[in-house]
């Protein structure tokens, strides 16, 4: 990728234009950091890079951006530009042309306003970028407040860097994000989810998160979370502290590799406990996990996440403080559950919730986990249910409702026991248990 980025600057270069990577790349070169990506900065404009390339797709052409395909890999290529006002607070109303200067000015942080000459080994530093990286700081350019009103997104960027590097906030910087932190409620809900999702996938999150309800944030884009603030919890299980100290301790013992819907599931798994707090011989959260489940999905509808991913969420913060249960289950139930596709990932859910407490309580955690590697040869191979719905009705001549599923349920446990093995089998099971269930 890095190669085939110089072979457009070149290319560039021979048809006498500027070309330099800009912004991000350069910041993680720096930084020791192999970047993810190489954007090129050009005083180009999009109709030359289209002559001159063959490959050019125009993501955003009006504003002098667009996409090379080179060797297999696409390098997004801006023209420099200066913006003229912001009046949605995300896009410029205008732009105009102009040089590696400029468009340094327009740019967001100091530390992503860098530019490098991959053929002179040259950095283009016009805001002291370099200076705020030694230094480790996250920088406004120019007024804080003017970059904040240009894209308001730039109140949570700003939390991201600083707890992704490991940075710390310019004093005018942390002012300007806690005095305007209100507009972040005019971002949408695509680009708050991303903008998390990043932040969530880091083992920088629990930081972040500390950040934005410090600055005000959180209550603007997650008042349920900030809600966990101040909430008791009963001292014989919780002695870390309230309930956003549980919350918090949860996701710093999220594993490194855990995917996005686990993580978002550890992050949610107790939002519900502020809905249903009470008071009876101790404090009691009776039917949390269920409710957390429909706010978690609230939530989520919120940030316009995919339906298949808040499907998997909420089944996992729905679950969570069933798990234990298949230790005290017939075989055939236990098999049924370990077979469930996210069933790890809900065990996992439970370790960190575990580990979010004090004294730390693993004794369960590590029993199931026994349990399912020992099971572990069984499920691989696991048969095929031998019965359907409409084999159920059929048999038994009964309309679709809760019975069927019922009836198809216990033959699934039967069979995962081993003690039926067949149709035939199940359809005399059937006969004879028609009036159980």
């Amino acid at each position: 990728m890095k190669i085939s980025s110089i072979e457009i600057i070149k290319k560039l270069r021979a048809e006498g234009f500027e070309a330099l990577w800009a912004g991000g790349c350069v910041r993680d070169m720096l930084l020791g950091i192999t970047p993810k990506d190489f954007d090129i900065a050009t005083n180009a404009t999009p109709t030359d890079i289209k002559r001159i390339f063959e490959k050019v797709i125009p993501i955003g052409e009006e504003f002098g951006v667009v996409l090379i395909e080179q060797n297999g890999h696409h390098f997004e290529v801006a023209t420099f530009r200066s913006d003229s006002g912001y009046s949605d607070g995300r896009r410029p109303d205008a732009v105009i042309f102009t040089s590696a200067k400029e468009d340094a000015l327009r740019r967001d942080f100091t530390i992503n306003a860098l530019f490098y000459d991959p053929i002179k080994d040259e950095i283009l530093d016009f805001v002291d970028g370099q200076k705020d990286l030694d230094l480790k700081l996250v920088r406004f350019i120019g007024v804080p407040h003017e970059r904040i009103i240009e894209d308001n997104l730039r109140i949570l960027r700003a939390v991201r860097f600083k707890n992704t590097y490991d940075f710390q906030y310019h004093p005018e910087t942390f002012n300007a994000v806690k005095k305007h932190a209100a507009l972040v409620s005019s971002v949408s809900g695509e680009r708050v989810r991303d903008e998390l999702n990043k932040m969530i996938m880091h083992s920088s999150f629990s930081s972040s998160l500390e950040d934005m309800e410090d600055t005000g944030v959180l209550d603007v884009i997650l008042p349920e979370i900030q809600k966990m603030k101040g909430m008791a919890q009963p001292l014989e299980y919780h002695k870390e502290g309230d309930l956003w100290d549980h919350m918090v301790q949860s996701v710093k013992a999220i594993n490194k590799d855990s995917p996005l819907a686990l993580r978002w599931a550890i992050f949610l798994h107790d939002v519900g406990k502020t809905e249903t707090f009470s008071i009876d011989e101790r404090i009691r959260y009776d039917h949390h996990a269920e409710v957390s489940a429909e706010i978690a999905k609230k939530i989520m509808r919120r940030l316009c996440f995919s339906k298949k991913i808040i499907d998997e969420v909420c089944w996992l913060i729905k679950h969570h403080m069933s798990v234990y249960q298949v230790i005290d289950m017939t075989v055939g139930r236990r098999r049924h559950w370990f077979l469930q596709p996210y069933f790890l990932d809900l065990l996992e859910l439970n370790r960190c919730d575990s580990m979010g407490a004090t004294p730390h309580r693993l004794n369960r955690y590590n029993q199931v986990y026994l349990l399912y590697r020992s099971e572990l040869d069984h499920i691989k191979n696991a048969p095929l249910p031998i019965i359907s719905g409409d084999d159920v009705m059929r048999v038994l001549k009964i309309v679709p409702g809760p019975r069927v599923g019922k009836f198809v349920q216990e033959v699934r446990y039967l069979q995962l026991e081993g003690e039926l093995l067949d149709f035939n089998a199940a359809e005399q099971w059937l006969l004879k248990n028609k009036d159980v269930l």
